[in-house]
């Protein structure tokens, strides 16, 4: 099972519209897949995120001479080596060596982990709110409106981006809308202080159907997330960037959180992100992957959701739903995936049990002089 190739796949497209969060506005959308293919003609894809042109020239210069000739088998070390040079690299090789290797086993990826316990995920639309028009919150409520025709019933939107009276009129309005179709979580990109953050408690406390308040504070201000979440009235969630599982124990054993979000992307690799789901019900809490961008990586959270153990035994909210990107985003289109009525029933066949579309590759390559 020597490895014979690796091809990179460097994926960019500008934006109809931009639009954002707390932290600015996006005018484009990348990512940069892989393929990984051993002598014996097995294969498997890989997803990473970062500035393209770092990624693709780290992959030619440094990883994939690396890779070629190294055992496929050898996953751990290898993936171990590459997150010295680049974390988010690593995941993504990470991602490659488990589908080959459930190839070679003949079975799929969520098989190869001891089997799935449902093959359904619930899914939430995820939502940045912000456009630089100035009937922001009219087009915000028209894109909600339209998740909702579609079926989802849980759905996350933004704040923390505007003056706290525009948000709160934003939100409030979508919650008059959505009425007991949806459940909502607000995201505030770590936007506030503990004081500002729990001024939204005179929301929180008008009705039941929030989900969760997302990284309201700074991750790394752990003492004050505990203080945080002993007073705000709904649960309190956070960690899509942060890189290792144990990079969370702080805000566990503190008492800081109700829910993970690690990101296959950003934690490290595959195998890490399902131990940061298992270190969440060591602890007895709810973990719900963030994969915003790729569609490779939101893939795997679903895997590796689907065999997670149930977090309650209350019907209907068993496990956790991941995180669906509703807003424009070709890259979803790269695999014949789509939510029913807010869940997503998993491909079964080898490896990840689906391809991505040649087309579609073909027409998103960076050509390595516009965009980012």
């Amino acid at each position: 099972m020597e490895i014979e190739s690796v091809e990179t796949y460097p994926l960019y497209v500008p934006l109809q519209e931009p639009y954002g969060d707390a932290n600015g506005y996006k005018s484009y959308r990348s990512c940069y897949l892989f393929r990984i293919r051993t002598r014996s003609g097995v294969e498997g894809w890989g997803e990473c995120a970062d500035w393209l042109p770092l990624l693709e020239k780290g992959f030619q210069e440094r990883i994939i001479p690396f890779l070629i000739g190294k055992k496929s088998t050898d996953r751990l070390q290898l993936v171990a080596a590459v997150q010295k040079w680049h974390p988010r690299a690593a995941a993504g090789v990470s991602m490659a060596l488990t589908e080959i290797a459930a190839k070679q086993a003949g079975l799929s990826v969520c098989d190869l982990w001891g089997g799935a316990r449902r093959k359904e995920v619930p899914v939430y639309a995820s939502f940045q709110s912000y456009t630089d028009r100035p009937d922001w919150m009219h087009h915000s409520r028209k894109r909600v409106e339209q998740a909702l025709i579609d079926g989802f019933s849980r759905v996350k939107v933004k704040i923390g981006g505007k003056p706290f009276r525009e948000d709160w009129e934003h939100i409030a309005a979508l919650r008059e809308m959505a009425g007991d179709q949806a459940q909502l979580a607000v995201d505030a990109n770590q936007s506030y202080d503990t004081a500002t953050a729990l001024r939204w408690n005179r929301m929180f406390a008008e009705e039941d159907a929030w989900l969760w308040f997302e990284e309201p504070i700074p991750m790394d201000h752990v003492s004050e997330y505990r203080i945080l979440r002993s007073r705000c009235l709904i649960p309190v969630a956070g960690g899509e960037n942060i890189e290792e599982p144990k990079a969370f124990l702080p805000l566990l054993q503190n008492g800081g959180i109700d829910l993970l979000q690690p990101d296959p992307t950003h934690v490290g690799g595959i195998d890490a992100l399902r131990d940061t789901l298992q270190l969440a019900r060591h602890f007895g809490l709810r973990a719900s992957p963030h994969t915003f961008d790729g569609a490779l990586s939101r893939l795997y959270a679903l895997f590796a959701q689907s065999c997670l153990s149930e977090w309650s035994k209350m019907e209907g909210e068993n496990i956790e739903p991941v995180e669906w990107d509703a807003m424009e985003n070709p890259f979803t289109d790269l695999f014949p995936l789509r939510p029913v009525k807010g869940t997503v029933s998993l491909p079964t066949g080898a490896g990840i049990g689906v391809e991505p579309d040649p087309e579609r590759l073909k027409a998103y390559r960076w050509d390595g002089m516009s965009g980012p």
